[in-house]
């Protein structure tokens, strides 16, 4: 129906009704310097010139850097099937379906990413999708107090700083949450301290509900899984592994090491970089703990005519069906991305996707070989898959520096961990199977030039590292 605003009579009628004399006065308790006030706005533009104005906007963006930034959000090459199947106006429908007799493709989309993740992650169940990664672990945390009746969660130093912060404002407030530290030198350097957990895994009458590592870390470095898991086990805790999905080709996936819950942030699966978002949150786990995962979940059935049939499952979780006892809050979810990445996964296959990691740690290790060649060195000396931190004295203006010359040289840890001194010097430089070895020389040339080095005789960005293989630090991981 058409929307028909109030009239100045309707207003007057209404306000005369509260005994008011204005619509300002609704707002009275409201201070001066805490109301909105009028936006700062240019005057109306006609179309065309509005058009140019957006245009000159525009330009002031840099598209043409070399990029060699991770932490976290990641460039891969995207078949064009998945961005032109997201076009059909079908998949633009009702964002939850909950009529599933209209509703059938939508609920098989879903299914079919279920079906996908579940296989990558190798673990039973997973939900239908989450706004982000750092809102997935959270929830993973959030599932670990229900699941075990206790309210302190660990969670490793080592974890993305963004999905700490989003820890502790989603527990913060209710329960308890401990960083552990990190090794501080040595082959482990850089990722989680054992020893430090296992004591704080068994300090008397502090019971832990969870413990929350990343694989591979913010640092790039790929930690002991295993190791963590057990020791979380043996305190009657669960094991929580945030994971990147396209490292799974290559890596053990969580189930494999025990993980009861495994989160993780699903834009490396078709879905471009774009200004923070949108992003799509993973989160999954066992048959043990399907009860306490929130979001939809989307089973396979049949009707009463025999024919297979598509449902949402398991309702009595959600917040439309039991408001404040439901597993979470979240209304909604990230279901044309999920679709996106179900699309990338199919069309890969897993044979595809194994190159993408293998095509990332060949150029990573290609990078690392060129950097090592004018005297930079990584920050750690632990394995890595195609992320890793480098030492570069006056890091942060080496940075602004490089982008004058046409490179995003990765993040800059001092900004990213400013609390953390043994990164004061580090930059954090990702590569994928999009980054070309001519790139990789550019760089180590213009660093080179920057630091007042050359390259050694004979050794070029890469020598020894381009024929495809995964770097040294990657053998023992790749299956």
């Amino acid at each position: 129906m058409p929307y028909g605003p109030h009239t100045g009579a309707d207003r007057a009628h209404m306000l005369a009704a509260l005994g008011l004399d204005s619509v300002d006065a609704l707002f009275d308790d409201i201070p001066p310097e805490l109301r909105a006030s009028p936006l700062d706005l240019p005057a109306a533009q006609p179309e065309l010139e509005l058009a140019a104005h957006l245009r000159d906007l525009a330009a002031r963006n840099r598209t043409d850097l070399v990029s060699f930034l991770g932490a976290g959000v990641y460039r891969h090459w995207s078949p064009p099937a998945v961005d032109q199947l997201l076009l059909r106006g079908e998949w633009y429908t009702a964002y939850t379906p909950y009529q599933p007799e209209v509703s059938q493709g939508t609920l098989q989309s879903i299914y079919e990413y279920q079906s996908l993740l579940a296989e990558l992650v190798g673990l039973d169940v997973v939900s239908a999708s989450h706004y982000d990664g750092a809102a997935a672990t959270a929830e993973a945390a959030l599932m670990t107090c229900r699941a075990t009746r206790r309210d302190r969660v660990l969670v490793s130093r080592a974890v993305h700083p963004h999905y700490r912060q989003t820890l502790a404002t989603y527990l913060g407030h209710r329960l308890e949450l401990d960083d552990v530290p990190l090794v501080a030198d040595g082959e482990a350097a850089g990722t989680t301290d054992l020893g430090a957990l296992e004591a704080m895994l068994t300090e008397p009458d502090r019971p832990v509900a969870g413990v929350i590592a990343a694989q591979p870390n913010f640092l790039g470095l790929l930690e002991p899984m295993a190791g963590i898991g057990q020791l979380a086990h043996d305190a009657g805790a669960l094991f929580v592994a945030v994971v990147e999905p396209v490292s799974l080709a290559v890596l053990a996936p969580p189930g494999a090491y025990g993980a009861d819950i495994a989160a993780g942030e699903g834009q490396p699966l078709g879905i471009a970089p774009q200004y923070g978002g949108p992003y799509l949150g993973i989160l999954a786990t066992t048959d043990a703990l399907v009860r306490q995962i929130p979001g939809r979940l989307v089973g396979m059935t049949t009707d009463l005519d025999g024919q297979r049939a598509f449902v949402m499952t398991m309702r009595a979780r959600e917040q439309d069906i039991r408001r404040d006892k439901a597993a979470s809050n979240i209304c909604t979810n990230q279901a044309l991305l999920a679709l996106a990445a179900s699309i990338y996964l199919a069309t890969l296959g897993p044979h595809g996707l194994r190159d993408v990691a293998a095509g990332g740690a060949a150029r990573a290790a290609e990078l690392e070989a060129g950097l090592a060649a004018i005297g930079i060195q990584r920050l750690h000396s632990g394995p890595y898959l195609n992320e890793f931190a480098v030492r570069i004295p006056g890091a942060r203006a080496v940075h602004r520096r490089l982008i004058e010359r046409g490179f995003l040289a990765g993040l800059v840890l001092a900004d990213a961990l400013p609390d953390d001194p043994t990164v004061a010097e580090g930059l954090l430089l990702c590569a994928t199977e999009l980054t070309a070895p001519a790139e990789i020389e550019r760089l180590v040339e213009a660093l080179a030039e920057i630091l007042g080095g050359r390259p050694a005789v004979g050794v070029e960005a890469g020598a020894g590292a381009g024929d495809g293989r995964p770097p040294r630090s990657l053998s023992g991981a790749v299956r």
